[in-house]
């Protein structure tokens, strides 16, 4: 009995010091994380779901103060045991973390990227990977456009606003609903183009996304068009006839005449949306919000989807939102192999299984770009589901957002005020192509002087 004990006794301090070892032997993960307003979540919710779930790996996180994010960094990538998993926020960061960004080409974590395109490149290789986006385009009320399609009088041959995907497309639909205003029940088809002081943001920064996007993709096709943007002294506004052709397909065919356009604030249009005056107006996911909690609201959450910035670009017709984001993933090729591939698994892991899916969602609510989430997994609003969904069509690239290359804020009140003269009919249209292209040599000739 003596030494049945004792064998006993043995087995079970050995299956005890088999286990701390076990647990002390755990490839830790450190991820060091840019959100203080959701690192609770990370710490209490994600850790303990990774570990459980993974119990060959320890999730270490480490927040960054609130603006504190790149000293931080970079006071722990000199260390011995650096963060693994670190983020960026957008080519310039990653260009500063050149030493120490890996190739993410081979890693599963990429492989669940929808749209590859929207991944970041050092020298030709991926090295960043966005976890959260945000889109914009023109919102419609799918209500008033089934309306229109059922007229017997209209004057397009198609039958859904999913059959628009050109401009010649959306301006002959436009025109025709403009026409018939009256049976649509609507003041115009487009919401006011909104011009007041602090609110031209829309046409200024986002519509004029599109002609930097491709003319900077243009002009390196090897470089993100960020990048060459930003290193650009000149903007030749290559494709100023097509941001016009949009700009006065929304004033031509508004709730308001040009010449009021300067009195016009963003809560108007989305009011106007919102009350079933109109039936476009842009903007991004994040005015879904703002259009179901407008006192008063018309349009069914089911109705509100969206359209991209159609402008008769060649080739618009497998472009989709203007997506992007300043939020991007890095792993470090500084760290130990092990630690590397510790990273791998708990990004695909936070990214694919069901319960990193939800925490995803529910907890860290954020869109993704990736090819793992359904419709059911995102957020419940209908604009960031409409994001996701461009983000997955088959054979449709999102447009980077590429606004970030504007030399400075007096590039933006210039052109915006160069636009209201225009629309006012104070100025020619050339005036405005002169402004853009002068104000933007100046204005990045005192940024990097």
């Amino acid at each position: 009995m003596k030494k049945l004990m004792g064998i006993l006794l043995i087995l079970l301090v050995g299956s005890m010091m088999f286990i701390g070892c076990s647990k002390d032997t755990a490839q830790e993960v450190y991820f060091l994380n840019f959100k203080p307003e959701i690192a609770e979540v990370y710490e209490t919710k994600v850790a303990p779901a990774f570990e459980k779930e993974n119990p060959g790996y320890k999730l270490k996180v480490v927040t960054a103060a609130s603006g504190t994010y790149e000293q931080t960094l970079k006071s722990e990538q000199a260390k011995s045991n650096p963060p693994v998993i670190f983020q960026t926020n957008g080519p310039v960061g990653l260009a500063s973390s050149k030493n120490e960004a890996a190739s993410l080409e081979g890693t599963d974590f990429y492989k669940l990227l929808a749209d590859k395109s929207m991944a970041l490149k050092l020298d030709g290789v991926v090295s960043a990977i966005p976890y959260a986006v945000e889109g914009y385009g023109i919102i419609y009320n799918d209500a008033i456009m089934r309306k229109y399609f059922e007229l017997p009088n209209k004057a397009v041959a198609i039958s859904s606003a999913d059959e628009i995907n050109n401009f010649a497309t959306l301006k002959a639909v436009v025109e025709d609903m403009q026409k018939n205003k009256d049976a649509l029940g609507i003041k115009g088809v487009f919401a006011s183009t909104s011009m007041s002081a602090g609110n031209q943001w829309r046409w200024q920064t986002h519509t004029v996304n599109v002609p930097l996007f491709y003319e900077y993709s243009e002009k390196d096709p090897s470089a993100s068009p960020l990048m060459t943007g930003l290193n650009s002294s000149t903007f030749d506004f290559k494709y100023n006839e097509n941001f016009k052709n949009l700009m006065d397909l929304y004033t031509n065919n508004s709730v308001t005449e040009k010449t009021l356009l300067g009195s016009k604030s963003v809560d108007d249009s989305m009011a106007e949306f919102a009350l079933g005056q109109c039936a476009m107006v842009q903007n991004g996911n994040w005015a879904a919000a703002q259009i179901l909690g407008t006192a008063g609201n018309k349009v069914a959450k089911e109705d509100i989807k969206f359209l991209p910035l159609y402008m008769g670009i060649p080739g618009e017709e497998s472009a989709g939102l203007c997506v992007g984001t300043e939020n991007y993933l890095c792993i470090n090729k500084n760290a130990s192999p092990e630690a590397q591939k510790g990273a791998d698994v708990f990004l695909t892991w936070l990214f694919s299984s069901s319960t990193g899916k939800q925490l995803v969602s529910n907890d860290l609510m954020f869109i993704t770009p990736f090819n793992s989430f359904s419709a059911s997994e995102l957020p419940s609003d209908p604009l960031s589901q409409q994001v996701s969904l461009w983000m997955n069509k088959s054979g449709i690239s999102s447009v980077a957002w590429t606004f970030n290359a504007i030399p400075s804020e007096e590039w933006k009140n210039a052109f915006g005020s160069a636009l209201l003269s225009y629309f006012e009919g104070k100025t020619s249209w050339n005036d405005v192509v002169k402004t853009a292209q002068e104000q933007w040599t100046s204005e990045w000739n005192i940024k990097n002087k």
